[in-house]
């Protein structure tokens, strides 16, 4: 039997420096998936295959123009993605629905403001970064710099930061060699990060750039991860590693972020890109 319109899902493919989503339009409905259909959509071989998928509705805030969510591949739902965010500012610019300057958008964790720039990059302002153990949130009794954790037989330290999502940061001699795949996971569903966390692996080239990979809770590593640069840059900043502005060197390309200090909101630009568009079969 031929699909019908009833049966078939429009939705853009789309990626932020290799970090790839899928955008669907939720403006005028729910959307009709379950967390095991997302998981089957994310899938690269029996579905389009994605990082995360997001989805654009109307705004509950009054002070914001329109909503975003985020599901990860895996279908649980993330808080915060600083490439997924440009993508959806870059939809709505496409679809007309996105006023020029700076607009207010809700976030899963919170309300970002968007701007599309002359060279048609995206310019976020991600947040003030939350420090407090509470806040990322992970298990200890106050707010450091660094933390340390037993892995295996091995003790690592990190940084801990939220920007809306909890991310470790663990600062490398080099990105290449670095265990992304043995640490990631381990510290991801360590017992005193009770969300998970997200695990960036930093290496400092100068104050001004570093190299970053990103094992992403619920997903694996990916070729890019926009909330993980702006922890790297924040919890590197905060041990006088790395100055105010940064240009973060990741497997799918470059971001520059800047942030002035504690108490101060991170800013990220980076690019934006369509792929194609197509119909999922439900």
């Amino acid at each position: 039997m031929a699909p019908t319109t009833e049966n078939l899902l429009p939705f853009s493919k789309m990626h932020g420096i290799g970090n790839d989503f899928v955008v669907i339009d939720c403006r005028d409905r729910a959307l009709p998936l379950t967390a095991a259909q997302i998981a089957r959509l994310g899938d690269r071989h029996v579905g389009v295959g994605f990082d995360q998928l997001l989805t654009i509705e109307p705004s509950r805030d009054p002070d914001c123009a329109w909503r975003y969510g985020i599901y990860n591949r895996d279908g649980s739902e993330a808080g915060q993605c600083g490439n997924g965010v440009r993508c959806v500012a870059a939809w709505l610019h496409r679809a007309g629905a996105l006023a020029d300057g700076l607009t207010r958008l809700q976030s899963p964790s919170g309300a970002v403001a968007v701007e599309i720039l002359a060279d048609g990059r995206v310019r976020v302002d991600m947040g003030v970064p939350q420090f407090a153990p509470a806040a990322i949130p992970l298990r200890e009794t106050q707010a450091a710099t660094t933390y340390k954790r037993t892995l295996g037989a091995t003790e690592i330290a990190f940084g801990a930061v939220s920007m809306g999502n909890p991310h470790a940061v663990i600062e490398v001699a080099d990105v290449i060699g670095a265990p992304v795949a043995d640490w990631g996971p381990a510290l991801e569903t360590h017992a005193d990060f009770p969300d998970r966390a997200n695990v960036g692996f930093a290496q400092v080239l100068s104050p001004q750039a570093i190299r970053l990979r990103v094992w992403e809770r619920g997903v694996g590593e990916t070729q890019a991860c926009g909330s993980g640069a702006c922890a790297a840059v924040v919890a590197l900043a905060r041990r006088g590693r790395v100055g105010a502005d940064v240009e973060v060197q990741l497997p799918g390309g470059r971001l520059q972020i800047s942030w002035a200090g504690p108490g101060q909101p991170v800013w990220m630009t980076g690019p934006a890109a369509f792929v194609f568009e197509g119909n999922y079969h439900l």
